[in-house]
């Protein structure tokens, strides 16, 4: 057995720059911050450059400093699915809150992925520290850091026994196979015992 080690490398794709200035650098591309060619075309030559992934970071509210700055983003699973159709190998990560997302959606969301990137999909798990975000969803305040990872605990299991529902082979068993339903509500989560996201990732 190799005791060999080896380095793996991930490229944070952080549109407007990790700097405010950053779009000032005369090699930039600001025009091209929603041109979703721009990301396909760095992922491929992240790809060609032998990394291992990519990653979009994400949150539910514009950051404090947007008005000094390009901050606009697209949802990052949207974003990464157009990626994952111009590229073949190359891991595709995506920031998701447990703070403000389902299990059942997300489940959803990230499966799909997976299945359209043929197992390159992968999660950043985050509970969200902006407070800013709880007005974008109808809440009177952010919830307290100990409420929002007894959450995040309780959110995992419960995304991990709806992929888990499924057969692994279901997505090409004829006809559909049975699922395992999940057990019903729980202090955080509203799915119901009737449920299950389409095939685990």
């Amino acid at each position: 057995m190799s005791n060999q080690r080896q380095l793996v490398l991930n490229l944070f794709i952080y549109p407007g720059g990790h700097h405010e200035a950053a779009w000032r650098y005369k090699g930039s591309e600001p025009d091209r911050i929603l041109d979703i060619t721009h990301y396909q075309e760095l992922a491929q030559r992240a790809e060609a450059s032998k990394f291992d992934a990519i990653f979009f970071a994400d949150g539910p509210a514009l950051a404090d400093n947007v008005r000094y700055a390009q901050r606009f983003r697209f949802e990052p699973i949207t974003w990464l699915a157009a990626i994952a159709a111009v590229t073949k190998r190359i891991g595709l990560i995506a920031t998701a809150s447990t703070t403000y997302t389902e299990p059942y959606n997300l489940a959803r969301l990230f499966a799909s992925l997976d299945h359209l990137s043929q197992g390159r999909a992968g999660w950043n798990i985050v509970t969200t520290s902006a407070p800013q975000a709880a007005q974008n969803f109808g809440l009177p305040e952010h919830p307290p850091h100990h409420e929002r990872y007894e959450r995040a605990r309780e959110y995992l299991d419960v995304i991990s026994r709806l992929w888990d529902s499924w057969e692994d082979d279901a997505s090409s068993t004829i006809p559909p196979p049975a699922f395992s339903p999940i057990p019903a509500r729980s202090t955080h989560s509203t799915t119901s015992a009737n449920t299950s996201a389409f095939a685990a990732p």
